[in-house]
Protein backbone atom coordinates (compact mmCIF):
# COMPACT_ATOMS: atom_id res chain seq x y z
CA UNK A 1 0.00 0.00 0.00
CA UNK A 2 2.82 2.41 0.86
CA UNK A 3 6.05 2.76 -1.10
CA UNK A 4 8.47 4.02 1.51
CA UNK A 5 10.93 1.67 3.17
CA UNK A 6 9.53 1.02 6.62
CA UNK A 7 12.97 0.18 8.02
CA UNK A 8 14.63 3.49 7.11
CA UNK A 9 16.40 5.37 9.90
CA UNK A 10 16.94 9.11 10.09
CA UNK A 11 14.12 9.82 7.63
CA UNK A 12 10.36 9.95 7.82
CA UNK A 13 8.81 6.49 8.09
CA UNK A 14 5.34 5.71 6.73
CA UNK A 15 3.80 2.64 8.30
CA UNK A 16 0.43 1.06 7.81
CA UNK A 17 -1.58 0.54 10.98
CA UNK A 18 -3.18 -2.45 9.33
CA UNK A 19 0.18 -4.12 8.61
CA UNK A 20 1.79 -4.45 12.00
CA UNK A 21 3.43 -7.77 11.25
CA UNK A 22 5.43 -6.31 8.36
CA UNK A 23 7.23 -4.05 10.81
CA UNK A 24 8.45 -6.76 13.12
CA UNK A 25 11.84 -7.13 11.49
CA UNK A 26 12.64 -3.43 11.42
CA UNK A 27 14.95 -1.80 13.90
CA UNK A 28 12.32 0.82 14.63
CA UNK A 29 10.37 -1.74 16.65
CA UNK A 30 13.00 -2.66 19.16
CA UNK A 31 12.02 -4.06 22.53
CA UNK A 32 9.67 -1.83 24.48
CA UNK A 33 9.83 -1.45 28.22
CA UNK A 34 8.24 1.14 30.51
CA UNK A 35 10.39 4.25 30.21
CA UNK A 36 11.98 6.30 32.96
CA UNK A 37 12.76 9.31 30.77
CA UNK A 38 9.73 11.30 31.80
CA UNK A 39 6.21 11.16 30.36
CA UNK A 40 5.54 10.64 26.69
CA UNK A 41 3.90 13.85 25.48
CA UNK A 42 1.03 13.52 23.01
CA UNK A 43 -0.46 16.45 21.11
CA UNK A 44 -4.01 16.59 19.76
CA UNK A 45 -6.54 19.20 18.65
CA UNK A 46 -9.37 17.16 20.20
CA UNK A 47 -9.90 18.19 23.81
CA UNK A 48 -12.56 16.64 26.07
CA UNK A 49 -15.86 18.45 26.49
CA UNK A 50 -16.57 16.73 29.81
CA UNK A 51 -14.92 14.35 32.28
CA UNK A 52 -18.16 12.52 33.13
CA UNK A 53 -18.96 9.51 30.89
CA UNK A 54 -22.70 10.01 31.41
CA UNK A 55 -22.50 13.28 29.46
CA UNK A 56 -20.31 12.26 26.55
CA UNK A 57 -21.02 10.82 23.13
CA UNK A 58 -18.05 12.49 21.46
CA UNK A 59 -14.26 12.62 21.38
CA UNK A 60 -14.04 12.96 25.16
CA UNK A 61 -13.85 9.18 24.85
CA UNK A 62 -10.21 9.48 23.80
CA UNK A 63 -9.31 10.42 27.36
CA UNK A 64 -11.86 8.08 28.93
CA UNK A 65 -10.40 4.98 27.25
CA UNK A 66 -7.16 5.47 29.18
CA UNK A 67 -8.40 6.51 32.63
CA UNK A 68 -11.67 4.63 33.00
CA UNK A 69 -12.34 0.92 32.53
CA UNK A 70 -15.15 -0.87 30.72
CA UNK A 71 -16.36 -4.43 31.11
CA UNK A 72 -15.17 -5.16 27.58
CA UNK A 73 -12.59 -3.46 25.40
CA UNK A 74 -10.18 -4.12 22.52
CA UNK A 75 -6.74 -5.65 23.04
CA UNK A 76 -4.23 -4.95 20.28
CA UNK A 77 -5.32 -6.59 17.04
CA UNK A 78 -8.84 -7.44 18.24
CA UNK A 79 -11.84 -6.40 16.15
CA UNK A 80 -14.41 -7.76 18.59
CA UNK A 81 -14.65 -6.80 22.27
CA UNK A 82 -12.76 -8.85 24.85
CA UNK A 83 -13.08 -8.86 28.68
CA UNK A 84 -11.24 -6.10 30.56
CA UNK A 85 -12.85 -5.26 33.91
CA UNK A 86 -14.80 -8.44 33.32
CA UNK A 87 -13.23 -11.86 33.56
CA UNK A 88 -15.83 -13.25 31.16
CA UNK A 89 -18.96 -12.09 29.34
CA UNK A 90 -21.48 -13.89 27.16
CA UNK A 91 -25.06 -14.07 26.06
CA UNK A 92 -26.71 -16.67 28.25
CA UNK A 93 -29.64 -17.25 25.90
CA UNK A 94 -30.06 -17.99 22.21
CA UNK A 95 -32.21 -14.91 21.59
CA UNK A 96 -29.45 -12.39 22.47
CA UNK A 97 -31.53 -10.79 25.20
CA UNK A 98 -29.65 -11.74 28.39
CA UNK A 99 -26.00 -10.78 28.64
CA UNK A 100 -24.02 -11.88 31.68
CA UNK A 101 -20.60 -10.73 32.88
CA UNK A 102 -18.43 -11.90 35.75
CA UNK A 103 -15.98 -9.32 37.06
CA UNK A 104 -12.32 -9.84 37.81
CA UNK A 105 -11.70 -10.41 41.47
CA UNK A 106 -10.43 -7.60 43.71
CA UNK A 107 -10.95 -4.64 41.35
CA UNK A 108 -10.40 -1.20 42.87
CA UNK A 109 -11.03 2.37 41.80
CA UNK A 110 -8.23 4.90 41.99
CA UNK A 111 -9.58 6.11 45.34
CA UNK A 112 -9.23 2.53 46.66
CA UNK A 113 -12.98 1.89 46.78
CA UNK A 114 -14.26 -1.45 45.48
CA UNK A 115 -15.27 -1.89 41.86
CA UNK A 116 -18.01 -4.48 42.12
CA UNK A 117 -21.20 -5.40 40.30
CA UNK A 118 -23.14 -2.68 42.11
CA UNK A 119 -20.70 -0.08 40.77
CA UNK A 120 -21.26 -1.37 37.23
CA UNK A 121 -25.03 -1.22 37.66
CA UNK A 122 -24.74 2.29 39.12
CA UNK A 123 -22.61 3.44 36.17
CA UNK A 124 -25.02 2.18 33.52
CA UNK A 125 -28.21 3.19 35.32
CA UNK A 126 -27.06 6.79 35.84
CA UNK A 127 -26.50 7.25 32.10
CA UNK A 128 -30.18 6.57 31.48
CA UNK A 129 -31.42 8.44 34.54
CA UNK A 130 -29.46 11.64 33.86
CA UNK A 131 -30.33 11.31 30.17
CA UNK A 132 -28.17 14.13 28.82
CA UNK A 133 -29.44 15.51 25.51
CA UNK A 134 -27.10 14.16 22.83
CA UNK A 135 -25.46 11.97 25.46
CA UNK A 136 -24.80 8.23 25.47
CA UNK A 137 -28.22 7.14 26.74
CA UNK A 138 -29.08 6.73 23.07
CA UNK A 139 -26.70 3.77 22.93
CA UNK A 140 -28.79 1.89 25.49
CA UNK A 141 -32.07 1.71 23.61
CA UNK A 142 -32.17 -2.08 23.81
CA UNK A 143 -31.45 -2.24 27.56
CA UNK A 144 -34.39 -3.03 29.83
CA UNK A 145 -32.65 -3.37 33.21
CA UNK A 146 -29.37 -4.22 34.92
CA UNK A 147 -29.06 -6.66 37.83
CA UNK A 148 -26.22 -7.24 40.25
CA UNK A 149 -27.12 -10.60 41.86
CA UNK A 150 -23.69 -10.90 43.52
CA UNK A 151 -20.54 -8.86 44.04
CA UNK A 152 -18.98 -10.11 40.82
CA UNK A 153 -21.97 -10.90 38.61
CA UNK A 154 -23.74 -8.38 36.37
CA UNK A 155 -26.72 -9.34 34.21
CA UNK A 156 -28.12 -7.15 31.44
CA UNK A 157 -31.70 -7.84 30.35
CA UNK A 158 -32.53 -6.49 26.92
CA UNK A 159 -35.98 -5.56 25.66
CA UNK A 160 -35.20 -7.00 22.22
CA UNK A 161 -32.47 -9.14 20.67
CA UNK A 162 -29.27 -7.15 20.17
CA UNK A 163 -26.12 -8.88 18.96
CA UNK A 164 -24.34 -5.49 19.01
CA UNK A 165 -24.77 -5.02 22.78
CA UNK A 166 -21.24 -6.27 23.64
CA UNK A 167 -19.89 -3.57 21.31
CA UNK A 168 -21.92 -0.97 23.21
CA UNK A 169 -20.46 -2.12 26.52
CA UNK A 170 -16.98 -1.72 25.06
CA UNK A 171 -17.49 1.98 24.29
CA UNK A 172 -15.95 4.49 26.71
CA UNK A 173 -19.49 5.80 27.29
CA UNK A 174 -20.00 2.70 29.46
CA UNK A 175 -16.99 3.54 31.63
CA UNK A 176 -17.35 2.25 35.18
CA UNK A 177 -17.36 5.02 37.79
CA UNK A 178 -17.18 5.01 41.59
CA UNK A 179 -20.71 5.33 43.08
CA UNK A 180 -19.57 7.59 45.93
CA UNK A 181 -17.91 10.01 43.50
CA UNK A 182 -20.54 10.10 40.72
CA UNK A 183 -24.15 10.87 41.74
CA UNK A 184 -26.88 8.56 40.50
CA UNK A 185 -29.08 11.40 39.25
CA UNK A 186 -26.68 14.22 38.34
CA UNK A 187 -23.40 14.81 36.60
CA UNK A 188 -20.28 14.97 38.71
CA UNK A 189 -19.43 18.56 39.65
CA UNK A 190 -16.03 17.97 41.23
CA UNK A 191 -12.88 18.19 39.18
CA UNK A 192 -10.81 15.14 38.37
CA UNK A 193 -11.66 11.52 37.64
CA UNK A 194 -12.19 8.48 39.85
CA UNK A 195 -11.74 5.48 37.59
CA UNK A 196 -10.00 2.12 37.37
CA UNK A 197 -8.27 2.36 34.00
CA UNK A 198 -4.60 1.87 33.13
CA UNK A 199 -3.85 5.45 34.19
CA UNK A 200 -5.07 7.96 36.74
CA UNK A 201 -5.60 11.61 35.90
CA UNK A 202 -2.91 13.34 37.94
CA UNK A 203 -3.90 16.84 36.83
CA UNK A 204 -6.15 18.47 34.27
CA UNK A 205 -6.13 21.97 32.80
CA UNK A 206 -9.22 22.21 30.60
CA UNK A 207 -8.39 22.78 26.96
CA UNK A 208 -4.67 22.76 27.66
CA UNK A 209 -3.29 19.61 29.27
CA UNK A 210 -4.07 16.28 30.93
CA UNK A 211 -1.35 14.49 32.91
CA UNK A 212 -1.76 10.72 33.15
CA UNK A 213 0.28 8.48 35.43
CA UNK A 214 0.33 4.72 35.78
CA UNK A 215 -2.49 3.36 37.94
CA UNK A 216 -0.97 0.75 40.24
CA UNK A 217 -4.44 -0.54 41.18
CA UNK A 218 -5.35 -1.37 37.58
CA UNK A 219 -6.31 -4.97 36.77
CA UNK A 220 -7.00 -5.60 33.09
CA UNK A 221 -5.42 -6.61 29.79
CA UNK A 222 -3.52 -3.39 29.04
CA UNK A 223 0.22 -4.06 28.96
CA UNK A 224 1.55 -0.59 29.67
CA UNK A 225 4.75 0.27 27.84
CA UNK A 226 5.25 3.56 29.69
CA UNK A 227 4.77 4.97 33.16
CA UNK A 228 3.20 8.31 32.27
CA UNK A 229 1.65 10.21 29.35
CA UNK A 230 0.90 13.92 29.10
CA UNK A 231 -1.75 14.98 26.58
CA UNK A 232 -1.51 18.56 25.33
CA UNK A 233 -4.46 20.16 23.57
CA UNK A 234 -3.82 22.50 20.65
CA UNK A 235 -6.07 24.88 18.77
CA UNK A 236 -4.58 24.11 15.38
CA UNK A 237 -2.29 21.78 13.47
CA UNK A 238 0.38 24.40 12.71
CA UNK A 239 1.13 25.01 16.38
CA UNK A 240 0.98 21.29 17.15
CA UNK A 241 3.42 20.30 14.38
CA UNK A 242 5.75 23.15 15.35
CA UNK A 243 5.82 21.74 18.89
CA UNK A 244 6.60 18.28 17.48
CA UNK A 245 9.49 19.59 15.40
CA UNK A 246 10.86 21.54 18.34
CA UNK A 247 10.73 18.48 20.57
CA UNK A 248 8.11 19.88 22.94
CA UNK A 249 5.82 16.93 22.21
CA UNK A 250 6.68 13.38 21.12
CA UNK A 251 3.79 12.66 18.77
CA UNK A 252 0.48 13.97 17.44
CA UNK A 253 -2.94 12.40 17.25
CA UNK A 254 -6.04 13.86 15.57
CA UNK A 255 -6.08 17.25 13.97
CA UNK A 256 -3.12 17.06 11.56
CA UNK A 257 -3.88 19.47 8.74
CA UNK A 258 -3.67 18.21 5.17
CA UNK A 259 -0.78 20.57 4.38
CA UNK A 260 1.17 19.17 7.32
CA UNK A 261 0.47 15.58 6.29
CA UNK A 262 1.61 16.29 2.74
CA UNK A 263 4.76 18.02 3.96
CA UNK A 264 5.59 15.18 6.31
CA UNK A 265 5.13 12.75 3.45
CA UNK A 266 7.29 14.85 1.13
CA UNK A 267 10.92 15.63 0.65
CA UNK A 268 11.22 18.14 3.49
CA UNK A 269 10.47 15.51 6.12
CA UNK A 270 13.41 13.37 5.01
CA UNK A 271 15.69 15.81 6.78
CA UNK A 272 13.90 15.31 10.07
CA UNK A 273 13.83 12.45 12.52
CA UNK A 274 10.08 12.07 12.28
CA UNK A 275 7.80 9.21 11.34
CA UNK A 276 4.32 9.37 9.88
CA UNK A 277 2.05 6.44 10.64
CA UNK A 278 -0.84 6.18 8.20
CA UNK A 279 -3.80 3.87 8.33
CA UNK A 280 -7.24 3.46 6.85
CA UNK A 281 -9.89 5.20 8.92
CA UNK A 282 -13.64 4.96 9.24
CA UNK A 283 -14.34 8.40 10.63
CA UNK A 284 -16.74 10.49 8.54
CA UNK A 285 -17.78 14.12 8.14
CA UNK A 286 -21.27 15.17 7.15
CA UNK A 287 -23.86 17.95 7.18
CA UNK A 288 -26.99 17.90 9.35
CA UNK A 289 -30.19 19.70 8.28
CA UNK A 290 -32.54 20.97 10.96
CA UNK A 291 -36.10 19.87 10.04
CA UNK A 292 -37.60 22.75 12.04
CA UNK A 293 -35.84 25.41 9.99
CA UNK A 294 -38.17 26.97 7.39
CA UNK A 295 -35.69 26.29 4.57
CA UNK A 296 -33.51 23.39 5.72
CA UNK A 297 -36.73 21.60 6.66
CA UNK A 298 -37.77 21.42 2.99
CA UNK A 299 -36.69 18.21 1.27
CA UNK A 300 -36.27 19.86 -2.17
CA UNK A 301 -33.79 22.33 -0.64
CA UNK A 302 -31.79 19.50 0.87
CA UNK A 303 -31.87 17.53 -2.37
CA UNK A 304 -30.72 20.54 -4.36
CA UNK A 305 -27.75 20.99 -2.03
CA UNK A 306 -26.94 17.28 -2.40
CA UNK A 307 -27.04 17.74 -6.18
CA UNK A 308 -24.62 20.69 -6.18
CA UNK A 309 -21.95 19.75 -3.63
CA UNK A 310 -18.73 18.51 -5.21
CA UNK A 311 -17.15 16.13 -2.71
CA UNK A 312 -14.19 15.41 -4.96
CA UNK A 313 -13.27 19.10 -5.04
CA UNK A 314 -13.41 19.28 -1.24
CA UNK A 315 -11.25 16.16 -0.86
CA UNK A 316 -8.69 17.37 -3.42
CA UNK A 317 -8.50 21.13 -2.94
CA UNK A 318 -9.11 21.43 0.80
CA UNK A 319 -7.80 18.12 2.15
CA UNK A 320 -5.11 17.46 -0.50
CA UNK A 321 -6.44 13.93 -1.06
CA UNK A 322 -5.82 12.93 2.57
CA UNK A 323 -9.56 12.11 2.77
CA UNK A 324 -11.89 10.31 0.36
CA UNK A 325 -15.29 11.46 -0.98
CA UNK A 326 -18.14 9.67 0.79
CA UNK A 327 -21.56 8.91 -0.71
CA UNK A 328 -23.23 7.12 2.19
CA UNK A 329 -23.32 7.46 5.96
CA UNK A 330 -21.78 3.96 6.19
CA UNK A 331 -18.10 4.30 5.21
CA UNK A 332 -16.09 2.16 2.84
CA UNK A 333 -14.60 -0.93 4.43
CA UNK A 334 -17.68 -1.88 6.46
CA UNK A 335 -20.17 -4.55 5.50
CA UNK A 336 -23.25 -2.89 3.99
CA UNK A 337 -21.54 0.21 2.54
CA UNK A 338 -23.30 1.72 -0.48
CA UNK A 339 -22.72 4.71 -2.77
CA UNK A 340 -26.31 5.93 -2.79
CA UNK A 341 -25.69 9.67 -3.09
CA UNK A 342 -23.55 9.10 -6.18
CA UNK A 343 -25.90 6.53 -7.67
CA UNK A 344 -28.91 8.84 -7.31
CA UNK A 345 -27.36 12.24 -7.99
CA UNK A 346 -24.35 11.46 -10.16
CA UNK A 347 -21.91 14.28 -10.86
CA UNK A 348 -22.62 17.73 -9.39
CA UNK A 349 -25.12 19.61 -11.56
CA UNK A 350 -26.54 23.10 -11.12
CA UNK A 351 -29.16 22.47 -13.81
CA UNK A 352 -30.50 19.41 -12.00
CA UNK A 353 -30.53 21.31 -8.72
CA UNK A 354 -32.43 24.21 -10.30
CA UNK A 355 -35.02 21.79 -11.65
CA UNK A 356 -35.50 20.26 -8.18
CA UNK A 357 -36.18 23.69 -6.71
CA UNK A 358 -38.40 25.05 -9.48
CA UNK A 359 -40.56 21.92 -9.45
CA UNK A 360 -41.10 22.63 -5.75
CA UNK A 361 -42.09 26.23 -6.51
CA UNK A 362 -38.85 27.72 -5.20
CA UNK A 363 -37.67 30.33 -7.69
CA UNK A 364 -35.62 32.73 -5.55
CA UNK A 365 -32.18 32.08 -4.01
CA UNK A 366 -32.56 30.13 -0.78
CA UNK A 367 -31.03 31.84 2.30
CA UNK A 368 -29.30 29.44 4.67
CA UNK A 369 -26.84 29.71 7.55
CA UNK A 370 -24.18 27.02 7.78
CA UNK A 371 -22.51 26.48 11.16
CA UNK A 372 -19.18 24.81 11.92
CA UNK A 373 -16.95 24.39 14.96
CA UNK A 374 -13.61 26.16 15.12
CA UNK A 375 -11.62 23.73 17.24
CA UNK A 376 -12.76 20.13 16.78
CA UNK A 377 -12.17 18.59 13.38
CA UNK A 378 -8.95 20.21 12.25
CA UNK A 379 -7.70 23.42 10.72
CA UNK A 380 -9.32 22.78 7.33
CA UNK A 381 -12.88 22.98 8.65
CA UNK A 382 -13.12 26.71 8.01
CA UNK A 383 -11.75 26.27 4.48
CA UNK A 384 -14.13 23.38 3.85
CA UNK A 385 -17.13 25.52 4.74
CA UNK A 386 -15.82 28.39 2.64
CA UNK A 387 -15.69 25.93 -0.26
CA UNK A 388 -19.24 24.76 0.45
CA UNK A 389 -20.32 28.40 0.47
CA UNK A 390 -18.50 29.01 -2.84
CA UNK A 391 -20.04 25.99 -4.56
CA UNK A 392 -23.59 26.76 -3.45
CA UNK A 393 -23.47 30.50 -4.15
CA UNK A 394 -21.81 29.95 -7.54
CA UNK A 395 -24.95 28.05 -8.54
CA UNK A 396 -27.03 31.20 -8.08
CA UNK A 397 -29.55 29.11 -6.16
CA UNK A 398 -28.40 29.81 -2.60
CA UNK A 399 -27.31 32.66 -0.36
CA UNK A 400 -25.07 31.22 2.35
CA UNK A 401 -24.03 32.77 5.63
CA UNK A 402 -21.23 31.08 7.58
CA UNK A 403 -21.04 31.14 11.37
CA UNK A 404 -18.86 29.26 13.86
CA UNK A 405 -18.30 28.58 17.54
CA UNK A 406 -15.80 26.66 19.70
CA UNK A 407 -16.86 23.07 20.29
CA UNK A 408 -18.11 23.45 23.84
CA UNK A 409 -20.66 26.13 22.94
CA UNK A 410 -21.21 24.67 19.46
CA UNK A 411 -22.64 21.49 21.00
CA UNK A 412 -25.05 23.50 23.15
CA UNK A 413 -26.25 25.34 20.06
CA UNK A 414 -27.12 22.32 17.96
CA UNK A 415 -28.70 20.56 20.93
CA UNK A 416 -31.02 23.56 21.25
CA UNK A 417 -31.84 23.41 17.55
CA UNK A 418 -30.27 26.80 16.81
CA UNK A 419 -28.56 25.86 13.54
CA UNK A 420 -30.32 25.46 10.16
CA UNK A 421 -27.39 23.46 8.75
CA UNK A 422 -24.34 22.34 10.69
CA UNK A 423 -21.26 20.22 10.26
CA UNK A 424 -20.45 17.17 12.32
CA UNK A 425 -17.84 14.44 12.36
CA UNK A 426 -18.30 10.88 13.54
CA UNK A 427 -15.76 8.37 14.75
CA UNK A 428 -17.49 5.06 15.35
CA UNK A 429 -18.39 3.69 18.74
CA UNK A 430 -17.70 0.27 17.25
CA UNK A 431 -16.80 -1.02 13.77
CA UNK A 432 -20.22 -2.06 12.46
CA UNK A 433 -22.61 -0.46 9.96
CA UNK A 434 -25.20 -0.33 12.77
CA UNK A 435 -23.13 2.38 14.42
CA UNK A 436 -23.32 4.65 11.39
CA UNK A 437 -27.11 4.49 11.29
CA UNK A 438 -28.57 3.90 14.76
CA UNK A 439 -26.87 6.89 16.51
CA UNK A 440 -28.46 9.35 14.09
CA UNK A 441 -32.12 8.31 14.24
CA UNK A 442 -34.76 8.34 16.98
CA UNK A 443 -36.08 10.97 19.35
CA UNK A 444 -32.78 10.98 21.22
CA UNK A 445 -29.66 10.65 19.14
CA UNK A 446 -26.06 11.77 18.86
CA UNK A 447 -27.09 14.79 16.81
CA UNK A 448 -29.24 16.38 19.50
CA UNK A 449 -31.78 16.79 16.67
CA UNK A 450 -34.70 14.30 16.72
CA UNK A 451 -34.97 12.19 13.58
CA UNK A 452 -37.85 9.75 13.74
CA UNK A 453 -37.22 7.18 11.03
CA UNK A 454 -39.68 4.50 12.08
CA UNK A 455 -38.80 1.91 9.44
CA UNK A 456 -35.15 2.06 10.51
CA UNK A 457 -35.73 2.19 14.26
CA UNK A 458 -38.61 -0.28 14.51
CA UNK A 459 -37.94 -2.77 11.73
CA UNK A 460 -34.51 -2.75 10.10
CA UNK A 461 -32.26 -2.24 13.12
CA UNK A 462 -34.14 -4.67 15.41
CA UNK A 463 -34.06 -7.33 12.69
CA UNK A 464 -30.37 -6.82 11.99
CA UNK A 465 -29.51 -7.06 15.68
CA UNK A 466 -30.88 -10.58 15.88
CA UNK A 467 -28.00 -11.68 13.65
CA UNK A 468 -24.70 -12.48 15.29
CA UNK A 469 -23.24 -13.10 11.81
CA UNK A 470 -23.03 -9.53 10.55
CA UNK A 471 -22.62 -10.68 6.96
CA UNK A 472 -26.30 -11.62 7.00
CA UNK A 473 -27.59 -8.08 7.55
CA UNK A 474 -26.40 -6.38 4.36
CA UNK A 475 -29.90 -5.99 2.90
CA UNK A 476 -31.22 -4.35 6.05
CA UNK A 477 -28.36 -1.84 6.09
CA UNK A 478 -28.80 -1.12 2.40
CA UNK A 479 -32.48 -0.42 3.01
CA UNK A 480 -31.67 1.86 5.95
CA UNK A 481 -29.19 3.83 3.86
CA UNK A 482 -31.80 4.23 1.13
CA UNK A 483 -34.18 5.82 3.65
CA UNK A 484 -31.45 8.22 4.80
CA UNK A 485 -30.75 9.00 1.16
CA UNK A 486 -34.41 9.69 0.34
CA UNK A 487 -34.82 11.98 3.37
CA UNK A 488 -31.50 13.80 2.77
CA UNK A 489 -31.53 14.93 6.42
CA UNK A 490 -27.88 13.90 6.65
CA UNK A 491 -25.43 14.58 3.85
CA UNK A 492 -22.17 12.58 3.93
CA UNK A 493 -19.14 14.52 2.67
CA UNK A 494 -15.92 12.59 3.21
CA UNK A 495 -14.24 9.68 4.94
CA UNK A 496 -11.01 10.29 6.81
CA UNK A 497 -7.77 8.41 7.16
CA UNK A 498 -5.72 8.21 10.33
CA UNK A 499 -2.34 9.91 10.59
CA UNK A 500 0.00 9.93 13.57
CA UNK A 501 3.20 11.95 13.37
CA UNK A 502 5.87 11.05 15.90
CA UNK A 503 9.51 11.57 16.72
CA UNK A 504 11.75 8.72 15.61
CA UNK A 505 12.35 7.42 19.13
CA UNK A 506 8.63 6.73 19.79
CA UNK A 507 7.42 3.19 19.21
CA UNK A 508 3.95 1.66 19.26
CA UNK A 509 1.95 4.27 17.33
CA UNK A 510 1.06 1.69 14.68
CA UNK A 511 -0.46 -0.53 17.38
CA UNK A 512 -2.09 2.15 19.49
CA UNK A 513 -5.42 2.69 17.70
CA UNK A 514 -8.38 0.49 18.59
CA UNK A 515 -11.10 -0.39 16.02
CA UNK A 516 -12.87 2.87 16.85
CA UNK A 517 -9.58 4.75 16.16
CA UNK A 518 -9.26 5.74 19.82
CA UNK A 519 -5.66 5.86 20.96
CA UNK A 520 -4.62 3.39 23.64
CA UNK A 521 -1.70 5.41 25.01
CA UNK A 522 -0.35 2.45 26.96
CA UNK A 523 1.04 1.08 23.68
CA UNK A 524 3.45 4.02 23.32
CA UNK A 525 7.05 3.75 24.41
CA UNK A 526 10.51 5.08 23.76
CA UNK A 527 12.81 2.83 21.78
CA UNK A 528 15.54 1.30 23.84
CA UNK A 529 17.76 -0.07 21.08
CA UNK A 530 18.40 0.11 17.36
Amino acid sequence: MFKRNRCLRGVAVIASIASISSLAGCGVLASDTPDDQGPIVLGTTSSPRTLDPAASWDNSWELFRNVYQTLLSYPVGASTPQPDAAESCEFSDDSHQVFRCELREGLKFSDDSALDAKAVKHSIDRIRKINVNGGPAGLLGSLERVQAPSDREVVFHLNKPDATFPFVLATPAMSIVAPDAYPADALREQSGIVGSGPYTLQSYDEGKEARLVRNDRYEGFADRKNSAVTIRYFQDSVTMVKSLREGQIDLTYRGLAADDVVELQGQASKKEELQLVEGAGNSINYLVFNPKDPWAGKKPVRRAIAQIIDRGAIAHMIYKDTVDPLYSMVPKGLTGHTTGFFDDYGEPSVDKARKILTEAGINEPVPLTFWYTTDRYGSETRLEFKELERQLEASGLFEITLKSRPWKTYVTGYQKGEYPVFGRGWSPDFPDADNFIAPFVGKQNALGTPYEANEISNVLLPRSRRESDRGNVVKDFEAAQQILLDDARLLPLWQGRQYVAASRDISGAERALDPSTIMMVWQLSRKTSW
